[in-house]
C-alpha cells in the first residue's frame, strides 16, 4: 500500500474512532447534566418551595402534593408568575415570574423527578383554526368567554384572560388542568385537537376585528350591555329634547 493511501485509511480510521467515540459520551453527559439540573433545582425548591409543599414535595397543610404534578404543571405555575405565593390561602393569578428561565428549568427538573405527571407538550403541529373554534367554544368559552377575556366562577374564583398566556402555556393548562380547570388528558383531547386550541387562543389575541369598534374585546354579552345603554341613552336624551323643545 502506498504511504499516502495508508496515511489517508489511517486518518479515516481515527475520525471513525473520534466520532464513536463522541456518540457514546453525548448520553453520558446528558444524564449529568439531567442530574445537575435536578440537584439545582433540590437546593432551589428547598429554598423557596419547601415550607409548603415539604423538602419532599409530598404536601403539607399549607401546600399540595407536588409528586406526580410533571414538569407541564410545575412549568405552568412557574413560568406565570402564579408561584411561589406569599399566602397560601391566595388564589394563583399572573405576575412576574419570581425566577429566571434558567431556575424555572431547574426547579422543573426536580418536580419532575419526583414521580410520573404529565410531560412539557411538544407543540409541533399547527392545529386548524376552524377546529379550534369549534374545540374552545365546547370546552373553554363557558369559563374565559367567548373572546378570551376571562369571568368570575365564583365568590373568590376567576377564569382568567388569556391574552397574555403564551401558547406553550395554553397547551399545560390543557393537560394539567391549573386550579378549577378541569384536566384535558389525551383521551379527552389529542395532540392535534390541543395544537387546534392553541391556535384559536392564539388568534383570539389579535382577532380580525369587522363590523364596528370592538371594544377592548370583551366578549358578546358585556359588548351587547353597553350598545344597549349607549343606544338607550341616546333614545332617552333626543325624547327628552323632543318633550322640552317648547
Amino acid at each position: 500500500m502506498r504511504p499516502a493511501a495508508l496515511a489517508g485509511a489511517v486518518a479515516a480510521l481515527v475520525a471513525s474512532s473520534a466520532a464513536l467515540t463522541r456518540a457514546q459520551a453525548a448520553p453520558v453527559a446528558s444524564a449529568r447534566q439531567q442530574v445537575t439540573a435536578v440537584e439545582a433545582g433540590r437546593s432551589l425548591f428547598v429554598t423557596g418551595c419547601s415550607s409548603c409543599h415539604g423538602l419532599d414535595g409530598g404536601g403539607t397543610q399549607r401546600g399540595p402534593d407536588l409528586t406526580h404534578a410533571g414538569a407541564a404543571s410545575a412549568d405552568f405555575y412557574l413560568s406565570t408568575g402564579r408561584m411561589p405565593l406569599a399566602d397560601p390561602g391566595d388564589q394563583p393569578v399572573r405576575a412576574r415570574p419570581a425566577y429566571s428561565r434558567g431556575d424555572i428549568d431547574r426547579l422543573v427538573a426536580y418536580v419532575a423527578s419526583l414521580g410520573k405527571g404529565p410531560p412539557i407538550p411538544v407543540l409541533a403541529q399547527r392545529g386548524g383554526l376552524a377546529e379550534g373554534n369549534e374545540l374552545y367554544t365546547q370546552n373553554c368559552a363557558a369559563c374565559h368567554s367567548s373572546a378570551g377575556a376571562g369571568g368570575a366562577l365564583g365568590v373568590s374564583i376567576d377564569a382568567p384572560p388569556l391574552w397574555r398566556a403564551t401558547d406553550l402555556q395554553v397547551a399545560e393548562a390543557l393537560r394539567t388542568g391549573p386550579g378549577a380547570m378541569p384536566v384535558f388528558g389525551p383521551e379527552t383531547l389529542d395532540d392535534e385537537q390541543v395544537a387546534s386550541i392553541v391556535r384559536y387562543v392564539s388568534y383570539l389575541r389579535k382577532p380580525d376585528d369587522r363590523g364596528g369598534n370592538p371594544l377592548g374585546h370583551i366578549g358578546p354579552v358585556p359588548e351587547g350591555f353597553v350598545a344597549w345603554v349607549i343606544g338607550l341613552g341616546c333614545m332617552l336624551a333626543v325624547a327628552y329634547w323632543i318633550g322640552t323643545r317648547d
